[in-house]
């Protein structure tokens, strides 16, 4: 039973952190958008590995679900027509850490989770130095 202060939905952290992320998207222009969606990326991977770690299999399970919904939304937002080879490539990097995710997961493995981070990190420092 929750005391309305942990993370769970419903409490108290879970408001905040759901209200901290709704004024970050407010009035944002759309790569500052990407931007937000990396950021909470590589923050649900990074909680993911540690939570496998810890065997907290319920935290990883969710963050598991955040990381893929949001390599998803990264994956369909991309411009092929007007992006070429790197809309195209950028797509393949997203499906290569979608499978690392759900391999992850499933098989207990946060060295894949680890794997998945790395190869966004580059991709991450270079949104945010064209920024």
């Amino acid at each position: 039973m929750s005391n309305g202060y942990g993370s769970a939905p419903g409490g108290a952290k879970f408001r905040y952190q759901t209200v901290d992320v709704a004024a970050r998207v407010e009035g944002a222009t759309p790569h500052r958008l990407v931007g937000i969606l990396f950021e909470e990326l590589m923050k649900a991977l990074e909680i993911m590995a540690a939570a496998q770690r810890a065997n907290n299999s319920v935290k990883a399970i969710d963050k598991q679900a955040r990381a893929s919904n949001i390599l998803l939304a990264l994956e369909t937002s991309l411009d092929f027509r007007n992006g070429g080879e790197i809309a195209l490539n950028l797509s393949r990097v997203y499906r290569e850490c979608r499978r690392l995710v759900l391999s992850g997961g499933r098989d207990g493995k946060p060295e894949l989770v680890d794997q998945a981070r790395s190869h966004l990190a580059g991709i991450v420092e270079a949104w945010e130095a064209i920024g």
